[in-house]
């Protein structure tokens, strides 16, 4: 793109002509850092309040993304005699998790902070351990996704009344309604496949 001036009625316009020649491999100074909240947001929420929601949000954020990907993961691989059951089971909770992904994110952009976003990031960042690449058995499987469960529930419930303290009633809403009841009634529908029950008779 170059600029040009030309005179009319006696002020000085600029002309822009632009190329439709590829612009590749830009590069510039970041728009926001991701450690930095935006100064000011017109929500009625302080800065320090916003970077503590912040903060709080993208660990939950992250820990979602990784119990996401591990319903994923388990979808693909699971096998035995309840194959399709906990096939689609798994299928479905990775989706509700997805859901809460761009809520948790969107949450966190409205605050006027930066999300995580990316595999490595994630992976560098969550508290949930990170599982092997073999496939497993079932009852291995669901151990390891109820264990996953706990540690966000734990730092929802945690997270949700620091929000409630600090006056950020949005961040609150958000992990007490969407965060914390989606994972708990995943929990209950996953938990229910490791009790011990005769197959077929009593």
């Amino acid at each position: 793109m170059s600029t040009k001036s030309k005179h009319e009625g006696g002020a000085v316009v600029a002309e822009r002509e632009y190329s439709s020649e590829l612009q590749l491999r830009q590069k510039a100074v970041p728009t926001q850092r991701f450690s930095e909240v935006r100064k000011r947001v017109p929500i009625a929420l302080d800065e320090e309040k916003r970077q503590k929601s912040v903060d709080a949000l993208n660990q939950v954020l992250v820990d979602t993304i990784t119990l996401r990907d591990l319903y994923k993961k388990h979808h693909w691989q699971v096998s035995g005699p309840t194959f399709y059951q906990l096939h689609l089971l798994f299928d479905k909770h990775a989706e509700e998790q997805s859901e809460l992904v761009d809520q948790l994110a969107e949450r966190i952009m409205a605050l006027g902070g930066v999300s995580y976003a990316m595999a490595h990031d994630i992976a560098e960042n969550t508290r949930i351990p990170r599982p092997p690449k073999d496939r497993e058995e079932p009852p291995v499987q669901i151990s390891r996704l109820l264990e996953a469960h706990e540690i966000v529930l734990q730092e929802a419930h945690a997270f949700a009344k620091d929000a409630s303290d600090t006056g950020d009633d949005g961040t609150n809403d958000l992990l007490v309604s969407d965060v914390i009841r989606t994972n708990e009634q995943q929990v209950w529908f996953v938990s229910e496949h490791v009790v011990e029950m005769p197959l077929a008779k009593a």
